[in-house]
């Protein structure tokens, strides 16, 4: 199962405006008056869903997936491991629950639906750096430089969420809760960030390969 040549070039380049554009939206929420009163130090990515910004919160995730499963599903055509499209299906199936289910809202109580948006969240921050990490060998097999900067944000965010793990080892040793131990809208934002750094640098790889006509 084969590429067209011009598929090959473009459809990377393609993905990777897509997800860029998605990560734009989702930043303009921190100068977007209302939210851009909310804490990104304190308060997790989600809090913008329950703001009357929450049609731009949707629209960036939503383009940020759509975008992602493109890249993913060009890697599967270009014949990568399995292991690389389950972490991809993942993420882009988490970031629709995420759209589909908005977080809890404290200020009334738990739901069932906030519920699913944490488990959606703590699936998408893991599957994504995964995904990269087994991807980089693949798409960089002689390119080092490439293939460890990849690795590299792939593994910087897993350790940001490994913050979250020593958060909650110390609240069952008797600390304080462990959203509040770990500056917790810093470490999503750090999670997301460097583990979408790492998509983009699979997806140029990509891009690259296909103007040589490497398939």
């Amino acid at each position: 199962m084969t590429l067209t040549a011009t598929t090959r070039r473009t459809g990377p380049l393609v993905a990777l405006v897509g997800l860029l554009g998605g990560v734009v939206l989702l930043l303009s929420l921190h100068v977007l008056p209302p939210t851009d009163q909310i804490s990104p130090v304190r308060r997790t990515i989600s809090e913008y869903a329950l703001s009357t910004n929450k049609w731009v919160f949707d629209a960036a995730v939503l383009l940020i997936a759509a975008a992602s499963a493109a890249g993913f599903f060009l890697l599967w055509r270009r014949r990568a491991h399995l292991p690389t499209a389950v972490f991809g299906a993942i993420w882009t199936l988490s970031l629709l629950a995420v759209v589909v289910f908005t977080k809890n809202n404290w200020a009334v109580g738990p739901s069932t639906g906030g519920m699913v948006h944490r488990y959606a969240s703590v699936a998408a921050f893991l599957s994504l750096p995964l995904a990269v990490l087994v991807a980089a060998g693949w798409v960089f097999p002689r390119e080092r430089a490439w293939r460890w900067a990849a690795r590299g944000f792939g593994v910087v965010s897993l350790l940001w969420f490994g913050t979250i793990v020593v958060g909650a080892v110390n609240m069952l040793a008797g600390g304080p809760p462990w959203w509040r131990f770990v500056p917790l809208g810093l470490v999503e934002r750090a999670i997301a960030g460097f583990a979408v750094a790492g998509l983009v640098v699979l997806l140029l790889g990509l891009h690259r390969a296909g103007r040589r006509g490497v398939h």
